[in-house]
This record gives structure tokens, C-alpha cells and sequence, in this order.
């Protein structure tokens, strides 16, 4: 028999920590307290340095706290970025995605800046800024406003708005120990590029990377990895600042008719067909499988729209067999028509539209002593997500206390 309205909507007999109420993912004073207070203050995932690759090459880049900004490669090889602004009257000063660029030219006044956002074309500027007396605003007053940039973890291009933030590594910690050998030992490029837009909240997504749960969904994992010895040991593990490892295993693609080793066009220091994945607060995900290196960075739209980026990417040294294999390996696994990536996007737009049907509370409350279905990477997340809102993920109109912060299973 099924429950009342009554029912649905009642508290789950849970833990706190194990349920997640439905006003996080629908309400919009809730995203608007986020962009403020998680995406304003966090380092965030732009695009890759391979994308910028020349000198005077840019990429436009919509933060998810709502700024456009521009990611440069100076002439100096170094990459900055700024608020995609003019300081003149606030116009939008590059409107396409990428490009090159020696001067930055915005079209209302043909005010100029360079690579490093010096202001260096100012039209009719002594008849129009200079007095007798002298000049009361001169180009140095009108530089275009930097934003903290760093390079690292696979040439990834991160940004932070808050000025005041600490560095990149303290952000990220240890969380990617797992694969930097395999990212950081050569240069890697991205080959494959593409975005969805979802209906959907942007932790759903992220929500769907972090749990395992969800391999029922996908007929090739089933076979390739769920099937195959060993999957069912594996360890979430969480880390600092609402990060956490999915447990490394070997897939095994000829289960579904994929070939035996990927090791042709692999990774330094990687052999067979290993599988890592790791997600960083507050929603990218690193997933590499043997061949390709997979990296989803969400922009949230919205609280009920969210722009997913995919990339892929491997060695900048690849010959053009291995590429080939890469860009194969890719397409039959996460590319737009391939096996996984489309049921992944159709289950988070049914959450999406599933939520505001009367449902107060989302559960994540399996425990299997952190193992691989073990919800707490989900868990992990709301307790970084609380301390950061100063808001209860179960109960968003309550401020936390320490134990709702805690991930440990079974508490």
C-alpha cells in the first residue's frame, strides 16, 4: 500500500546526516546564498590550459556565481584572467567563447587592454580626460579587474573570485593523489568538447558522481565492473573540503565485447585497464578510465538548470594512432551517443523533475562500511555544504552543529 500525503512528506527515522530535505535543490534564496557564499569563495574549474594554448589566446568563461570572465594566455606564456567588463560604462567586451586576441577591444568605445589587463587604447583620451591641470584619469586608473588564477592538477586552469582566498593546493589537498602521476608527469590536451544543458539542480549531478548505487542504471557497467571481481571492495574516501576518492578498480571491457588492454594509449605510470574517480567540491568530477581522462565541470544555471561541460583530453604527445584509440575509447563509452553518458543525464533530469512532486526529503542513507554503494561521498559533500551555507542540509532553516558536520558511517 502506498503512503498519504502525510507520509511523503514526514521526516525520515534517520540520522540527520542521512537525508538531505528537497528546499536545497528547488529553493531560490537557497542558490542565490550559494553563488555568494560557496562559488564566490571556492576555486573553480574554468577550462585547460590547452585551450589557451598560443600567446593572445582567450576563453570566456561563466562563473557560476554569475561573473563573466576572460581566461588569457599573456605573451609571456603566463595565464591570468579577468572580469569579462570594461570599465567604462560595465559593456561585455568579448562575446565569443575563444579567440586571440592582442588587444581586448570593447565595441561600444574602442577602449582597449592587453594580456594583462593594462589599459592601452583610450580614444581621444587627453581631449576628453585632461584638463589644464593636468590629467585626472590616465590609463593606469582603468585596468581591467584581475581575478586569482592558478594552473595545476593536469594544466587545469582554476579560479577564485574572493581575493583573499588561500592557494589552489590548500583548497584541493590530497584529493587527486590517486592519478597525479598519470595527469601531472606530460602535458595533456584537450581533444573532445561538448556541454548539456539539464533541468535539473547541479548537486543532482554531482550527487549521481559521487554514488555507486547507480551502476544498476548502466547495462555496461554492470558487466564491465559490477560483475568483475573485487568491484564490491572498493573504498569511498573522503577528504577535506567536501572532496572524495571513488576506490580504483579494473574494468574490464571485453566483458562487453570492448577490446582486452587500453594500455596502447594509456596514462604514465598506468598500466592495464585501471579506473579512477575522484570528485572536488563543489562540483567536478576527475574520472579516468585507462585511454581518456574525463572531466565534468558544472556551471549552475539556476536551481532547477544547470550547464554541464564535458571534457576529454589526453597526452599532447599522443601519435595519431593513440589518438585515435582515445577519441574510440571516448566516443563507445562517454561520448554524446555513447553507452553511459546519456543514461547518466536522463536519470538527474527525472531527480529534477521528480522533486517538487510533494517529496520533503531526499534519503542518502545507505551504509556498507564505506564500500563502493556506501552513500557517505554524498554524506561528505552536505556536511561541507552545511558549514559553507551555515545552513542544515536536512533542515535548511537550522544553523549546524559539529556533529552534523561528521561523515563517519554510522553517526
Amino acid at each position: 500500500m502506498g503512503r498519504t500525503s502525510k507520509e511523503w512528506s514526514q521526516k525520515p527515522d534517520l540520522p540527520e546526516t542521512h537525508y538531505v530535505d528537497q528546499r536545497v535543490y528547488t529553493d531560490p534564496q537557497i542558490f542565490e546564498e550559494e553563488k555568494e557564499k560557496i562559488f564566490a569563495r571556492t576555486w573553480m574549474l574554468a577550462c585547460h590550459e590547452s585551450e589557451v594554448s598560443e600567446a593572445n589566446d582567450y576563453r570566456t568563461y561563466r562563473h557560476p556565481a554569475g561573473a563573466n570572465l576572460i581566461v588569457v594566455r599573456g605573451e609571456d606564456g603566463e595565464i591570468r584572467s579577468f572580469y569579462n567588463v570594461c570599465p567604462h560604462r560595465g559593456n561585455t567586451i568579448l562575446y565569443d567563447p575563444s579567440g586571440n586576441a592582442k588587444r581586448m577591444t570593447c565595441i561600444f568605445h574602442a577602449w582597449s587592454f592587453d594580456y594583462k589587463g593594462n589599459c592601452v587604447g583610450l580614444p581621444r583620451e587627453k581631449a576628453g580626460y585632461c584638463t589644464e591641470d593636468g590629467c585626472s584619469i590616465t590609463r593606469g586608473d582603468l585596468g581591467l579587474r584581475e581575478v586569482k588564477t592558478q594552473v595545476g592538477y593536469g594544466g587545469f586552469v582554476y579560479v577564485n573570485l574572493d581575493d583573499e582566498c588561500g592557494p589552489l593546493e590548500d583548497h584541493i589537498g590530497s584529493a587527486l593523489d590517486c592519478m597525479i602521476e598519470q595527469i601531472d608527469t606530460e602535458p595533456l590536451e584537450v581533444f573532445t568538447y561538448h556541454r548539456a544543458v539539464v533541468h535539473t539542480n547541479y548537486k543532482l549531478w554531482h550527487d549521481t558522481n559521487s554514488e555507486f548505487y547507480h551502476d544498476y542504471l548502466h547495462v555496461h557497467n554492470r558487466l564491465t565492473s559490477m560483475k568483475q571481481e573485487g568491484y564490491f571492495d572498493r573504498k569511498m574516501i573522503p577528504f577535506p573540503n567536501g572532496h572524495a576518492e571513488v576506490g580504483s578498480h579494473e574494468v574490464h571491457y571485453e566483458a562487453y565485447g570492448g577490446s582486452k588492454s587500453r594500455e596502447e594509449a594509456g596514462f604514465p605510470g598506468m598500466s592495464g585497464n585501471p579506473w579512477y574517480m575522484v570528485d572536488l567540491f563543489p562540483g567536478y568530477t576527475y574520472n579516468l578510465r585507462a585511454s581518456v581522462l574525463r572531466i565534468d565541470s558544472q556551471i549552475p544555471l539556476g536551481p532547477s538548470r544547470t550547464m554541464i561541460e564535458y571534457r576529454t583530453l589526453g597526452l599532447k604527445s599522443d601519435t595519431p594512432a593513440q589518438r585515435k584509440q582515445r577519441i574510440q575509447d571516448h566516443n563507445v563509452i562517454w561520448g554524446p551517443f555513447g553507452r553511459n553518458l546519456h543514461e547518466d543525464l536522463l536519470a538527474v533530469h527525472g531527480q529534477g523533475r521528480a522533486i517538487p512532486s510533494g517529496a520533503s526529503y531526499i534519503i542518502q542513507a545507505r551504509e556498507e562500511d564505506s564500500t563502493i554503494h556506501d552513500e557517505i561521498g554524498m554524506r561528505h559533500f552536505y556536511a561541507e555544504w552545511s558549514r559553507r551555507m551555515g545552513r542544515l542540509a536536512s533542515d535548511p532553516s537550522r544553523k549546524p552543529a559539529a556533529r552534523d558536520l561528521t561523515t563517519t558511517p554510522g553517526t
